[in-house]
């Protein structure tokens, strides 16, 4: 491992204080970041997950869809977990905590707030960033790629019904122009570069050529993570700094929702006796979130200043520092399961 690799949880700490503190020294410089979105995504996050993400397109062969019927256990599971299990126990959760174990410490109807937000996190599973975690678990690239477009496939009918279900709300309007431009920015372009480079190389070079430039491209990914953290963190400083009790009592039933899930399907995968390559980034699905959707709805729904979007904001900072962990967590337990697919 590189010093990158080696101590990548010392940069994220470093890159979560810098953030905060960066936003509030310089907030203007932030707030003229924030406001280069497109459809609700930030067109700046969005280059720093490409330069994450694209060492795993290189990867990806473009007829991996063929091969899904061959290994259906994997994307079973991601579905299960992420449609079946996910959003309820992030509701229960919610109410648990709101309703009973932090009552009288906050307005019923902040609390209610919160709850919302927390189950807008449930319904809406990772599109981008778990192909980040993938990738610091090398896991197997054409697979995730299936995982995760299906899974969007899904989110395009399931979201809004259990949503509304979950929230009481039967007119809930779904952002489209959120969730189709965050396919768009996150899938089909990287996968597209990173498969036409693939082809290139395959054919100038040979596969040992793809692997190396994936190899050498290890740290960008490492340090557009790291940039990402300190944006995300900037974003939200006068937050942090402003509600810090309320982001403490949002975050205690989040984590545990987080570990929770991540348990429930790496358990199941190694119950299954998946290949790690697959076991990794199905657990890693259905743990990380699609925030980008969960705060435009939030936002629709409730309004930018509203307990919902608060919420969805706090399972934005946490995600980066919980998934890294499970990324660490699942490197040490890679013996737990078979070294391949072909095994």
């Amino acid at each position: 491992m590189g010093i990158f690799e080696r101590f990548l949880s010392v940069w994220v700490a470093l890159a979560i204080a810098l953030g905060v503190l960066l936003g509030l020294a310089a907030p203007g410089i932030f707030e003229l970041v924030a406001s280069l979105e497109w459809a609700n995504v930030n067109l700046v996050v969005a280059v720093l997950i490409w330069l994450m993400i694209y060492p795993m397109m290189l990867k990806v062969e473009p007829t991996c869809l063929q091969d899904v019927g061959r290994k259906p256990k994997g994307l079973a599971l991601t579905l299960v977990v992420n449609w079946l299990v996910k959003p309820f126990t992030m509701a229960a959760l919610g109410v648990f905590f709101f309703d009973v174990v932090f009552a009288g410490l906050l307005p019923a109807e902040d609390a209610q707030q919160y709850i919302a937000g927390m189950i807008l996190l449930g319904v809406a599973p990772c599109t981008a960033m778990v192909f980040v975690w993938s990738h610091l678990t090398d896991g197997d690239a054409n697979y995730t790629l299936v995982q995760v477009s299906v899974n969007d496939i899904i989110l395009v009918f399931a979201f809004a019904p259990i949503a509304g279900l979950l929230l009481g709300v039967t007119d809930l309007e779904v952002p489209w122009n959120t969730l189709l431009a965050s396919v768009v920015i996150f899938v089909v372009i990287p996968l597209a570069a990173g498969i036409a480079t693939h082809q290139r190389l395959l054919r100038s070079s040979g596969p040992g050529a793809i692997e190396r430039l994936a190899t050498t491209l290890k740290p960008t990914s490492i340090v557009g993570l790291l940039l990402t953290v300190v944006l995300l963190f900037g974003f939200q400083a006068e937050t942090i700094v402003d509600q810090p009790g309320r982001v403490v009592l949002i975050a205690i039933p989040l984590l545990i929702q987080s570990y929770g899930i991540f348990a429930i399907a790496y358990g199941a995968a190694r119950a299954l006796a998946l290949p790690f390559e697959v076991a990794a980034p199905a657990a890693m699905i259905g743990t990380s979130n699609f925030f980008e959707l969960a705060v435009a709805v939030a936002i629709s729904l409730f309004g930018l200043s509203s307990g919902a979007a608060l919420a969805t904001v706090v399972g934005v900072l946490i995600e980066v520092p919980v998934m890294l962990s499970l990324v660490a967590f699942a490197n040490r337990t890679r013996g737990w399961f078979p070294a391949s697919a072909a095994a």
